[in-house]
């Protein structure tokens, strides 16, 4: 596996622009083994208020810590995953606010929750959902762990709006091997005309998710932000294929990806 890994990371620093700096190099170590590589690329942009940033952070923390969460890792073939929280918002704007843990049992899931509650909250103005992606995919291959898959967990509130095209860095990134998926946050929809205009469910289904077995989770209220959270983190881990009252079937027409690049 670690050949096969190193053989990626070779073939995505040479093919993609964007990520042209040559990711850390690190010897093969057993223990460095994981189920599961994931990061939680958190939304701070300036349309998620204090109130919605406190949930955020209140849902994770729960999700992190809950019982169906604990279970899904531990019945991983290895029994451990490797877990970072970012949060993110214009280009460059990355803060990594739990680095790289990893969690197999109750304490070590508790001592990562606790990292990301007590963490100041942040707020930036622009959304630039492609340069989160490209920041998430450079601390999955510049850490020191092997996983069996590599799972970005992208949260948000709106379509990107800096950055360049967020479907063609999706697309170039994707050949890295790694699985995006999505939580759209829809908790303004009925207040905000352009989200509700947006589809922010279709357009993160569209133009953000890909990789195998990828899939979204709308947020529709404030109070079932928690609850999806923890079941979008047990499938992530459990690596169950989405079912179809996640994404429903239907026949729309395709949503315009860079309208808003």
């Amino acid at each position: 596996m670690n050949a096969i890994r190193s053989a990626l990371l070779g073939a995505l620093c040479i093919s993609s622009p964007a990520l042209a700096t040559p990711f850390q190099q690190v010897a093969y170590n057993p223990a460095n083994e994981m189920d599961v590589e994931l990061v939680l690329a958190v939304d701070i942009s300036q349309s998620m208020d204090t109130e919605e940033q406190e949930i955020q952070r209140a849902g994770y923390v729960a999700a992190l810590t809950s019982q169906d969460f604990l279970h899904a890792v531990q019945a991983g073939p290895l029994g451990r995953i490797a877990v970072s929280y970012l949060e993110w918002g214009g280009v460059d704007e990355h803060f990594i606010v739990a680095d790289w843990t990893v969690i197999q049992d109750a304490s070590s899931a508790a001592s990562f929750a606790e990292k990301v509650r007590n963490a100041p909250l942040r707020q930036v103005q622009r959304t630039s959902i492609a340069s989160a992606l490209e920041k998430s995919v450079e601390l999955i291959k510049g850490n020191e762990f092997q996983g069996l898959r590599e799972v970005i967990d992208i949260s948000g509130d709106g379509p990107n709006n800096q950055g360049g095209s967020v479907t063609e860095m999706r697309d170039r990134l994707l050949k890295s091997g790694v699985t995006i998926n999505g939580l759209p946050l829809m908790m303004k929809s009925n207040k905000n005309t352009w989200q509700a205009m947006l589809n922010l469910d279709h357009y993160y289904e569209d133009c953000v998710i890909g990789g195998p077995g990828s899939f979204a989770i709308p947020v529709r209220s404030k109070g079932a932000f928690a609850d999806a959270i923890r079941m979008k983190l047990v499938m992530e881990i459990a690596g169950l294929a989405p079912s179809p009252e996640i994404i429903p079937v239907s026949l729309r027409e395709p949503v315009r990806c860079g309208l808003f690049d």
